[in-house]
């Protein structure tokens, strides 16, 4: 009976965000061990919801879930989350017995001191598990890679789509690779990196320069090639080892090695398509009401929360409200304001709200935003997705409200959730196909549930923490040639 444990640190850290994540960040989400983390999630389309299935399918393997935290991404992890996190997980790995070892890593975790946890993370793991234990992971594609993760690991896989659908077959396939080495077969990784740092905006697996990268990748699968993941890297992560890379497992060295090297080179080879240009949000504005008729998406992709945006900053909500009443029927999706949800408790639903809105975090992306309305609705904050993404998985953004001013309707959560899940619309009593504009904090993961149901996605250049231009951004660890 093979004795496993299982960990979990789900990350992404904007390294230019205005504030650290702090614990209470990851109690919010997930923080969460044993018995507990597999009944939450089982029957999700989550990492853990993926043990749980290869758990229920071996009665025969003993799996112990130590700890196991994710937040939104955010500002760098607070150094005192990442050793909490730490410090259980290690002792837990250090009491001996296992045979073996699963983390559910993100790959772009860093914290206040720390621009490249992952990695220290995987040396402390393998070092309290000992040398005879084996130890696979798997990783988010926007994870900024290390070539010397692969000399820790036993075996490793990454997400093969975005938007992100396919995290629990991520976990599958490191699980596998986990199996084979616990029958004594020796596995031979690689990771290589392009030095750049490269936006993530053409990366999808629909279509694109990504998505050639990723068919070559498994089109090369098979015989001595186990697993070959692409990865983008993380633009916002201010780490040594910022950029896209491609990690590749198999049960020989050379034919490895050979196409990590190639596929590291197709990257290469479309580095200029990955480049974008985008309009500033009232230029954006106009394009969105000149779309077809239907639901146009108006996203700001600066302040992205799974880019690490605060979901805060104020440019495009007040490019809306400059608008007034000539705005078609529309929804802005959404601002992290506990201070604001409470104002409108208060007041109550029906009742008047005035108070600035945005720009509570910094007002390094511009000042707040005066605002005058009702507040139409007042909500638990919720629900269980139901799109693609994460799919099953229940979601807490605090109580909720939405406002209503004019045609122009604005949600406001108390913690900080994407807005990329139908339910979370339902949640306020919106329906998308009678709304013109939805004006959202989003980027790609919006795609996965609504790309189908918009006649346009338009993307605006506005100032965020996850902004577009990276040369004005203050980097530190980067590689000043990569960027």
């Amino acid at each position: 009976m093979p004795r496993i444990a299982v960990a979990r640190l789900w990350f992404e850290g904007n390294s230019f965000a205005p504030a650290p994540t702090p614990l209470h960040a990851f109690a919010g989400r997930e923080w969460l061990a044993g018995e507990e983390a597999l009944r939450r999630y089982a029957g999700t389309a989550t990492e853990l919801g993926a043990v749980a299935a290869w758990a229920a399918a071996r009665p025969d393997w003993d799996i112990t879930v130590l700890r196991c935290a994710a937040a939104q991404p955010g500002g760098p992890m607070a150094d005192d989350a990442f050793a909490a996190w730490l410090e259980e997980v290690e002792a837990g790995l250090a009491q001996g017995g296992f045979d073996g070892a699963y983390l559910s890593l993100h790959g772009a975790c860093v914290t206040e001191t720390d621009p490249e946890a992952d990695l220290t993370a995987l040396r402390r793991a393998r070092h309290a598990l000992g040398p005879r234990a084996r130890l696979v992971a798997s990783f988010d594609f926007h994870g900024n890679m290390s070539p010397q993760v692969p000399g820790l690991l036993d075996g490793a896989s990454a997400y093969r789509t975005y938007p992100h659908t396919d995290m629990d077959a991520a976990a599958t396939r490191a699980l596998r690779l986990l199996d084979r080495a616990l029958r004594g077969e020796r596995l031979h990784g690689c990771l290589v990196k392009h030095p750049r740092v490269l936006h993530s905006f053409h990366m999808r697996h629909a279509a694109g320069p990504m998505a050639e990268i990723w068919a070559e990748a498994a089109a090369a699968e098979g015989g001595p090639i186990l697993d070959a993941s692409p990865f983008g890297g993380f633009a916002w992560g201010d780490s040594p080892h910022a950029g896209p890379s491609a990690m590749v497992w198999g049960t020989e060295e050379v034919p490895v090695r050979a196409l990590a090297r190639r596929l590291r080179d197709a990257i290469a080879a479309r580095e200029a398509r990955f480049a974008v240009a985008l309009p500033g949000p009232e230029a954006a504005l106009e394009q969105a009401l000149a779309a077809p008729p239907g639901l146009v998406a108006l996203l700001d992709p600066a302040d992205n929360p799974l880019s690490g945006g605060a979901a805060d900053t104020p440019a495009l909500l007040r490019a809306l409200l400059d608008r007034g009443d000539a705005l078609p029927e529309t929804v802005f999706a959404f601002l992290h304001d506990a201070d604001a949800v409470r104002a409108a408790q208060a007041a109550g639903e029906g009742g008047r709200l005035e108070r600035a809105l945005g720009g509570r975090t910094t007002a390094a992306f511009g000042p707040p935003v005066p605002f005058a309305g009702v507040v139409e609705r007042l909500t638990h904050g919720r629900f269980l997705n139901s799109g693609p993404m994460e799919h099953g998985a229940p979601v807490d953004l605090g109580p909720t409200a939405l406002l209503r001013r004019g045609p122009l309707r604005v949600v406001l959560t108390s913690r900080k959730e994407a807005a990329v899940d139908p339910e979370f619309f339902a949640l306020h009593g919106i329906a998308p196909g009678a709304v013109r504009l939805l004006a959202n904090k989003a980027k790609n993961h919006f795609r996965a549930a609504f790309e189908a149901r918009c006649s346009a996605i338009i993307e605006a250049d506005c100032p965020g923490p996850a902004s577009l231009d990276l040369g004005a951004l203050p980097f530190r660890h980067v590689p000043a040639a990569w960027r």
